[in-house]
């Protein structure tokens, strides 16, 4: 019976632990500063795409032709 509860005590404070120590260690990192790089990135050409997109689907959907004879 006591190894059994000495068992369930190391399993308790194994999983409080756990979190602690791992959240601890992603702490100790940071991202390595980056020469050159631009602020806008790629979301100036993925905006234009996406402009074309939206007008390219506004011609199609407001041609006046029958799509039946």
């Amino acid at each position: 019976m006591k190894k059994n509860l000495v068992a369930l005590a190391a399993a308790a404070v194994a999983m409080v632990a756990a979190p602690v120590v791992a959240n601890a260690a992603a702490a100790e990192r940071s991202a390595a500063p980056v020469e050159g790089e631009q602020e806008l990135g790629g979301s100036l050409l993925i905006a234009l795409l996406a402009a074309a997109a939206v007008i390219a689907g506004i011609i199609i959907i407001a041609d006046d032709e029958p799509s039946s004879p």
